[in-house]
C-alpha cells in the first residue's frame, strides 16, 4: 500500500509541475502543519494529526488536499487530487467560455483622406463590425493640420452614418491632443422574422365544388 502511494504521490507532484494550478494546493506530504481539520461529505468535522489524516486518505486510496491553508489549524478534504484538479480546470473553462472578449479595430484617418482611401477603410470597417469587433476611427493631425479639425469631425461624422446599418455611435467625435476619435460598437443583429402563416378560409364559405352542384340542383328544381 505505501508503495503505490509513493507511486501516486510522485504522480501527483509530476502533474502538478504540468498544471496551471501548480502550488496552488499542497497535497500529501506537502502539508507542513501538524494538525489538520478534515471536512467533506464522507468526513465529520474534526481535527486529527497530520499522521492520522495522511493515514486517513491512505485507507480510502485517495489525497489529503490542503483546501484552506490559513485556517487555524488548515482545512483538507480527503479527495481524489486528479479528479480535483480536472473539475477546477472544466470550472474555469466554462467560466472564460462565458466571457466574451471583445476586440477594438482601429481606423486611421487623415484630415484631407481621398474618395478611394475612404471606401477601403470603409470596408474594412463594416467586416470588422460584422464580425463582433468594435471600431475606434481617429483623425490623426500632424503639423499645422490641426487647423483642419473641422473637417476633421465632418468626415467622422460621415464615417458613422456610412455605418448606420452596422453599427451605434458609442461616443462622438472628441479630440485628444492631436487625435479626434469616434468609438462604434457593432448592432445586434435581429433575428429573421417567422414567415406569415397563410390565413384560414372564411367561415361560412362554401368550396366551389360544393357551389356547382348547388347550382346544378337547382336548375333541376326548376
Amino acid at each position: 500500500m505505501n508503495n503505490n502511494k509513493g507511486i501516486n504521490n510522485r504522480k501527483h507532484t509530476l502533474l502538478m509541475k504540468n498544471d496551471t494550478l501548480k502550488g496552488q494546493y499542497r497535497i500529501n506530504e506537502q502539508i507542513r502543519a501538524k494538525e489538520v481539520r478534515v471536512v467533506g461529505d464522507d468526513a465529520q468535522s474534526k481535527v486529527y494529526p497530520i499522521s492520522q489524516a495522511l493515514k486517513m486518505a491512505e485507507e480510502k486510496e485517495m489525497d489529503l488536499v490542503e483546501i484552506s491553508p490559513n485556517a487555524q489549524p488548515p482545512v483538507c478534504r480527503i479527495i481524489d487530487y486528479s479528479k480535483f484538479l480536472y473539475q477546477l480546470k472544466k470550472r474555469q473553462k466554462e467560466q472564460k467560455a462565458k466571457q466574451v472578449k471583445v476586440n477594438v479595430k482601429e481606423i486611421r484617418f487623415g484630415p484631407q483622406t481621398d474618395d478611394h482611401d475612404y471606401n477601403f477603410k470603409l470596408k474594412h470597417a463594416k467586416g470588422f463590425l460584422e464580425d463582433g469587433d468594435k471600431v475606434k476611427a481617429y483623425v490623426f493631425f500632424k503639423g499645422r493640420s490641426i487647423l483642419f479639425k473641422e473637417q476633421g469631425e465632418v468626415l467622422l461624422l460621415r464615417f458613422a452614418n456610412d455605418l448606420e446599418e452596422y453599427a451605434k455611435v458609442d461616443q462622438m467625435p472628441v479630440l485628444e491632443g492631436k487625435r479626434m476619435t469616434i468609438q462604434l460598437s457593432p448592432k445586434r443583429k435581429d433575428a429573421p422574422k417567422k414567415p406569415a402563416m397563410p390565413k384560414p378560409a372564411t367561415e361560412g364559405k362554401k368550396p366551389e365544388g360544393d357551389k356547382v352542384a348547388e347550382n346544378a340542383g337547382n336548375s333541376k328544381t326548376e
